[in-house]
């Protein structure tokens, strides 16, 4: 496994006991023929316990459940959950697809860049927010949607909401 540091290269980092038996708990759970079902568990304990999952630590995991560190891949850039670098500590997830971007989904992302000051994907200069566009949230109806934190569905995004919830991030940091 692996942890990046500041200047975003990988540094090796093994994985400990601790994450074994984790993994090993999760794997558990399947038929021995099926380990690899367990990627997305085994991707959720290393962000658990780094904050992110390295590209060292795909390849870890991809050595781990016997599978090609390709599908692994796969898997964490496909879902907006897993981070693949540091984050800040509340992250905000735009979605930016269709139905949401007919109701100014994209201007909601330009919006919270602007007043935060950052480009999307970037996080703010004290670390505390993080900002990016992501697919679907599965809340169409509400457009335009955000994530907080992977947990906390927010709608009817306009500015004004905007700025309320970027005030509130920003008092709680």
């Amino acid at each position: 496994m692996s942890a990046t540091t500041q200047n975003g290269s990988d540094v090796f980092v093994p994985l400990s006991e601790a994450t074994l038996a984790r993994f090993a708990r999760e794997v558990a759970k399947y038929p021995a023929e099926q380990k690899a079902s367990a990627v997305m568990a085994c991707l959720a304990i290393v962000q658990q316990e780094r904050g992110f999952v390295a590209r060292a630590a795909e390849d870890a995991i991809a050595a781990y459940l016997g599978m090609p560190p390709i599908a692994v891949y796969e898997v964490t850039t496909f879902y907006n959950m897993y981070n693949q670098r540091p984050v800040g500590r509340f992250k905000l997830n735009v979605c930016t697809n269709l139905p949401c971007q007919l109701r100014d989904g994209q201007t909601a992302l330009e919006h919270i860049c602007r007043r935060l000051g950052v480009e999307e994907g970037g996080t703010t200069a004290d670390g505390a927010i993080t900002v990016q566009k992501s697919e679907c949230l599965g809340a169409c109806a509400d457009a335009p949607v955000m994530l907080v934190n992977d947990r906390e569905m927010v709608s009817f995004m306009n500015e004004q909401r905007i700025d309320e919830l970027l005030a509130m991030l920003q008092a709680a940091k």
